[in-house]
């Protein structure tokens, strides 16, 4: 019994990875691209976030979360939905503890750094808007002077060439 039409394995076998480089680089110029225009905002998962038309951007700023069950400032727990609603107060003091502390408030004690130090709300848009409202002021009380709520753009319509 002969074997003799059994493949050999090749000697010569190698691997070019210069096709693999230029993809690689290809892919690199988009990101570099495309991902200059995106403003990072923490991680938000389970809110979804009311649209907008609006085309200003937010600036830097402390953010704080409302999500269905809790309530974030940069990305520290604060209180529970259910203790926010639960208080009987316009504001909600344990928020306003937490963006008093003197890691967020800035050195400058003068009205015009009050008035443009920035806080952004990301609140879910299932939320009752009475919740947002008290957070909002107690962001105002806190000496924020622009509060900004965080949307995704809506989408153009496109135009129709008649």
């Amino acid at each position: 019994m002969s074997f003799s039409n059994r493949a050999q394995p090749r000697q010569d076998a190698e691997l070019n990875l210069i096709p693999l480089i230029d993809i690689m680089s290809v892919l690199v110029a988009f990101l570099l691209i495309y991902s200059v225009e995106v403003e990072p905002v923490q991680n938000s998962k389970g809110i979804e976030i009311p649209q907008s038309s609006a085309e200003v951007k937010p600036q830097h700023s402390v953010v704080v979360m409302i999500t269905k069950e809790h309530l974030f400032v940069q990305g520290e727990p604060v209180a529970t939905i259910a203790e926010v609603q639960a208080m009987r107060t316009a504001l909600v003091e344990p928020l306003r503890k937490v963006l008093e502390r003197p890691m967020l408030v800035s050195e400058m004690n003068d009205e015009s750094a009050m008035a443009n130090r920035e806080v952004t709300v990301i609140a879910d848009k299932s939320l009752p808007f009475d919740i947002v409202r008290r957070v909002m002021a107690t962001c105002t009380s806190s000496a924020y002077g622009k509060i900004s709520l965080a949307v995704l753009q809506k989408e153009k319509a496109a135009d129709v060439a008649s």
